[in-house]
């Protein structure tokens, strides 16, 4: 698995507790894994490196699963 580097908005999807997911500015959704708590704030812009997780299934289905390595905080 290789990494990528994503950058948008980071937004809470889905029901009940809902996940943390990661829209990018051509409108593509990912669902974050692994996350940590300073990455979790409603429309903060960061820059997010990570692995997409093909191999991962989640309750939510919002789009790919990017499994966290690192983020940048841009505003």
């Amino acid at each position: 698995m290789s990494s990528v580097t994503v950058t948008g908005t980071v937004e809470k999807k889905g029901f009940g507790t809902g996940t943390w997911a990661l829209v990018t500015e051509g409108g593509e959704t990912y669902e974050l894994k692994d996350a940590p708590t300073e990455l979790c704030k409603s429309e903060q812009k960061v820059s997010i490196t990570g692995v997409v997780r093909d191999d991962v299934m989640t309750i939510a289905m919002i789009g790919p699963v990017l499994e966290v390595q690192s983020f940048e905080i841009l505003e």
